[in-house]
């Protein structure tokens, strides 16, 4: 696909097909990585840092939670 740099107001833009986008798998108000290398601009989908169903998935099936001891309080907390 070639397409072309093109001036919206003080800035500059480039506007993708429907169909490139569902290609990539993203959506309108997704977040992007932006990734600028020699002669090359490449666009990614971003992936959240953190995404609790996949870190939950990875926990031990009979894993029990218990509490935790931070040491002696320091200064005024109250528990």
């Amino acid at each position: 696909m070639v397409a072309k740099i093109q001036k919206w107001g003080n800035s500059q833009g480039l506007r993708l097909t429907k169909h490139v986008l569902d290609d990539a798998g993203i959506s309108i108000g997704d977040d992007v990585e932006i990734i600028v290398g020699k002669n090359e601009i490449i666009i990614k989908k971003a992936r959240p840092k953190f995404v609790l169903e996949e870190m939950v998935a990875r926990m031990p099936k009979n894993y029990r939670g218990g509490e935790e001891s931070f040491g002696r309080p320091v200064g005024r907390e109250e528990w």
